[in-house]
């Protein structure tokens, strides 16, 4: 190459890199001037300069939200204790000195992504932590114990297959397998369960089963195995045995409150999930989505259908305050072990 040519060539690339800046740039600006003329783009901002990054704390329940407010372990900032968007409170304060944005989100998937991908959107946040109630398809969880996912699936997604269709790849649930008292035939036929589709910045779509938390977040959790939880809410209630907390375990997701047992033993044989709920895996792909890192600790209310059917507003308090006291012990080891990812 003649030194003509080479010099083109660089013109040429810079020309490239030139164009491809200023396209970045213009998208930059046309950004920063949606957000601007939200009504609310001062005060976000002005939240993000006098704390964070944040943890963000998210929970679904108003009895999981409750017992946050009574342990007092939140202290709300003086200046800005709270912003309101998209009808969510965005509460802005501190859990163990450490800075936090709680929020509520609402029940089931639809509610909790969107809670969560508003508050990765307009706030300085290093991590997720996801507290709550939880349904026990594993008769090995008793109630009142915390389960710290490492997995959690949709098990709500499905392919409704055709009367006497061929099997598929993903596991099925054939409702001719519960014909009562005879089994049979059934025209409902079967579903088969389907993977999520993930997408995230710079990646290709993926079809994912099994969602992760964030595999350094989980291998911290593992430290509070043997936290203390409360057997008794108050004088009058108290479970027979002291709750554990149990890390490694698989969750289940779906917009379905589970109270039938033939379903349950089925999710545990086939899928060896261990809890059930409404919000959880929608909360870990959103931070998957962001790459932003995020955690499940979710306490046993109820058996999701088997031997003990009563749901028992105790238990779901109780439950609640025994996972919201691990998550509050895990973002005080978080701040400790001060891990920040790249986003």
């Amino acid at each position: 190459m003649g030194l003509n040519q080479r010099r083109r060539w660089v013109l040429d690339v810079k020309l490239v890199v030139m164009l491809g800046l200023g396209l970045l740039l213009a998208m930059a600006q046309h950004t920063v001037q949606l957000r601007s003329n939200h009504p609310m783009h001062g005060i976000v901002d002005r939240v993000n300069e006098i704390g964070g990054p944040y943890i963000g704390l998210v929970m679904a329940y108003p009895p999981e939200e409750s017992a946050l407010i009574t342990s007092r372990l939140f202290v709300h900032n003086s200046r800005i204790p709270f912003i309101d968007l998209a009808g969510r409170r965005f509460n802005v304060g501190k859990i163990k000195n450490v800075d936090v944005i709680y929020v509520m989100t609402g029940e089931q998937t639809v509610n909790a992504g969107i809670t969560v991908q508003i508050l990765l959107d307009a706030f300085d946040i290093r991590g997720v932590v996801h507290y709550g109630t939880a349904g026990s398809s594993n008769n090995s969880l008793s109630f009142g114990d915390v389960s710290v996912m490492k997995n959690v699936a949709f098990t709500g997604s499905w392919k409704w297959k055709a009367f006497k269709s061929e099997t598929g790849q993903l596991p099925e649930l054939d409702f001719g397998a519960f014909n009562f008292p005879v089994r049979g035939k059934n025209l409902l036929a079967k579903v088969e369960f389907t993977p999520s589709q993930l997408y995230s910045a710079g990646k290709p779509m993926e079809e994912l089963f099994w969602l992760p938390v964030d595999s350094e977040w989980f291998d911290i959790a593992t430290q509070l195995q043997d936290l203390e939880l409360r057997r008794c809410l108050n004088d009058t209630y108290c479970l027979p045995e002291t709750p554990k907390v149990i890390v490694g375990l698989r969750g289940s997701t779906a917009d379905i409150f589970l109270d039938n047992a033939a379903y349950r033993e089925f999710l545990f044989k086939q899928f060896n999930v261990s809890t059930v709920d409404e919000e959880s895996a929608a909360i870990v792909m959103a931070c998957l989505s962001n790459a932003v890192p995020s955690i499940v600790f979710r306490g046993v209310s109820d058996l999701g259908g088997g031997s003990d059917r009563l749901l028992s507003i105790s238990r779901i308090s109780l439950a609640s305050v025994n996972a919201l006291r691990v998550a509050a012990e895990f973002i005080a080891l978080i701040d400790k072990n001060n891990l920040v990812h790249d986003q």
